[in-house]
């Protein structure tokens, strides 16, 4: 069990990182500890809680720009923007129902940064790392250092921010983060097709993203997962659902889904979701509330070209049983759900992802597991020496989250 430090401001983060390099004392970095459990188990003597950490210092609506301290909870952020009819155009995803994590909404603005988690809107929008324009943050020696500002053209030089994102705690401690925000969407539609296997789903999915701009998101829901949802026009389907979003401003989302509706009618059972159903059942997806429950499972997150989502489902699901799956990004990210089976599913899961280019990590595992098994995915000799020198570059004494991502650093 660790010890808790809870500096108060990012002069006392410095300080404490300080004291720890001097001592080889290492630290588990935590911006509210939502997402702790994702990972190898850090086997730190203290950790550093940064919920102190707390509060708007920027918001600009008329420049779409925020600035908040790094342990800012999420739903702060979240209300301050809806005030404005704004949003994080990423989309980041609300895990606290995957990873048993309580309450909703208590996950902070660094945390989302540092593990770079996009929802839905990605294949649109971009990523987390797009959206972030400045930082300040503390390295493993303790030292003060700040990157990137209010604007993109502000970035010169080595984009720290792009390397942070989705480094999980390992390189620096996130104090202070500048992002960009966007405008809210006047109106949302989605449409569902239901019935269609999982082959089917992900050809439509694909055309349907590369011909009609309006749709903002693609997903595909897995029968009997859809009896999860708290949409009634979802739950009553007793059938997959391949579900399409179309936002913005009215004319053009009307226009769009009338065009739409013409497409999908040919291809299925066709339902239309109006604008609060809509949300609801999006964030649905984005928080990945089909596969919380039973908590027992393993759940993975996979990346994979979505052309090639259907097949690396098939092939995982040919020799693993029992095995339960939601689409999102129109195929590319599948978030998959397996009993937790001592057997080699890690290497079964890693080998049909591999062979698309893809890679895969262990989301949602109990501790034993991911200590023993590789959690992120296994890196190439070149990106594996390059971690380890930006790891020594950022972090020389190995203090910070040491072996979350990698044995070693």
């Amino acid at each position: 069990m660790d010890s808790g430090l809870r500096p108060q401001d990012e002069r006392h983060v410095a300080e404490a990182v300080a004291w720890a390099a001097s001592g080889n004392n290492s630290l588990t970095i935590l911006g509210r500890g939502t997402k702790r459990s994702v990972g190898r188990p850090v086997d730190s003597e203290y950790s550093l809680d940064l919920s102190a950490l707390d509060g708007i210092t920027l918001y600009e609506p008329e420049e779409l720009v925020l600035g908040a301290h790094a342990g800012t909870a999420m739903k702060t952020i979240t209300e301050a923007l809806e005030k404005n009819r704004q949003q994080l155009a990423f989309e980041p995803a609300d895990l606290s129902a995957l990873l048993g994590a309580r309450p909703r909404g208590a996950g902070s603005i660094g945390g989302i940064l540092a593990a770079n988690l996009s929802g839905p809107r990605r294949i649109r929008a971009g990523a987390a790392r797009d959206f972030f324009l400045g930082v300040r943050a503390v390295s493993g020696r303790g030292e003060l250092f700040k990157s990137g500002g209010r604007v993109v053209k502000n970035v010169t030089g080595y984009d720290m921010c792009k390397g942070l994102a989705g480094s999980w705690g390992t390189l620096a401690v996130l104090t202070h983060v500048t992002i960009k925000v966007m405008p809210a969407p006047e109106t949302s539609v989605s449409l569902i097709v239901g019935g269609l296997d999982d082959e089917a789903a992900v050809a439509l999915m694909c055309e349907v993203i590369r011909t009609v701009h309006e749709v903002s998101a693609a997903a595909h829901v897995q029968q009997p997962l859809t009896g999860r949802s708290k949409v009634a026009q979802v739950s009553a389907l007793e059938a997959a659902a391949t579900v399409f979003r179309l936002e913005g401003v009215g004319p053009s989302v009307r226009h769009g889904t009338k065009k739409l509706e013409a497409r999908l009618r040919k291809a299925g059972a066709l339902e239309t979701l109006a604008s609060r159903a809509s949300l609801k059942l999006w964030r649905e997806i984005r928080d990945v509330h089909f596969l919380a429950r039973p908590g027992d499972r393993l759940v993975w997150k996979l990346s994979v070209p979505p052309a090639c989502g259907a097949a690396v489902v098939g092939e995982i699901s040919s020799a693993l049983a029992d095995t339960q799956a939601l689409f999102d990004w129109a195929g590319g990210l599948i978030w998959l759900s397996v009993p937790r089976d001592p057997s080699a599913h890690a290497g079964v899961i890693r080998k049909a992802v591999a062979a698309t280019g893809g890679h895969a990590t262990l989301f949602r595992a109990p501790a034993n597991m991911r200590s023993a098994l590789e959690v992120f995915p296994p890196l190439a000799p070149g990106a594996d020496l390059l971690a380890r020198r930006l790891k020594s570059g950022f972090d020389p004494n190995n203090i910070l989250n040491f072996g979350r991502m990698y044995a070693g650093m």
